[in-house]
């Protein structure tokens, strides 16, 4: 066949705004005193940065399986952190042992870190990875009904599939609704995963921040 006549390679996702999206989480940790933290306020970005570098370099030698559990394992440490963090900030609310302006910053943090983080999850895991997203030249099913895999008879939707902002954006508004709003959910895992989110956004925002705001 003539290679004008052959299928276009299908387009690979770009990776770093997942990247990024995990280095704002380390970031954000920053902002947390350290009593709400395990160790130095610095040992997410750093654990994070210590465990980026061999997904990144495992990715790129072809070792597509060891990035995918590396990348598991990385999510699920940056979960526990947060979830220890809100732990923290809920038993040190009875104590008043911290000021009303940082009771506000830390549920803050904790709040846009729980968006990132499970942002990364359902990016990561949707429809077996971004790894196996890319050699599909369109996205027609996963976890999650996106708008645009229902419009078929579209010409500008065909070749689309999620990107980070797509997994970021979900995340978001299931941490403000506590519920997704432009994608139903499919798949038992992600229902799973937002049920966690959802109850961790409703600790910071109805728990933590409320109580700041009264004692102001």
């Amino acid at each position: 066949m003539p290679e004008s006549l052959t299928a276009a390679e299908p387009k690979a996702e770009p990776r770093w705004p997942a990247v990024l999206g995990l280095l704002a989480i380390g970031g954000v940790y920053l902002a947390l005193p350290e009593r709400l933290t395990i160790g130095p306020n610095w040992t997410v970005l750093a654990v994070i940065a210590a465990l980026l570098v061999p997904t990144i370099v495992l990715h790129r030698v072809g070792s597509i399986r060891l990035s995918f559990w590396l990348g598991i394992v990385l999510s699920a440490l940056v979960t526990a952190a947060i979830v220890w963090s809100l732990g923290a900030l809920i038993v040190a609310l009875p104590e008043k042992g911290l000021p009303p302006t940082q009771l506000l910053s830390s549920a803050a943090a904790l709040w846009t870190g729980n968006v990132l983080a499970f942002a990364s999850w359902y990016w990561r895991l949707d429809a077996g990875g971004p790894s196996l997203r890319d050699q599909r030249h369109q996205h027609t099913e996963g976890a999650f009904l996106f708008p645009q895999m229902t419009q078929h008879g579209s010409s500008s939707m065909r070749g689309w599939k999620p990107g980070f902002v797509d997994y970021l954006f979900l995340a978001f508004t299931t941490s403000t609704a506590f519920s997704p709003t432009d994608a139903p959910v499919l798949s038992r895992w992600a229902k799973a995963l937002m049920m966690v989110q959802s109850c961790i956004s409703l600790g910071t925002v109805a728990i933590l921040a409320a109580r700041a705001i009264n004692i102001l």
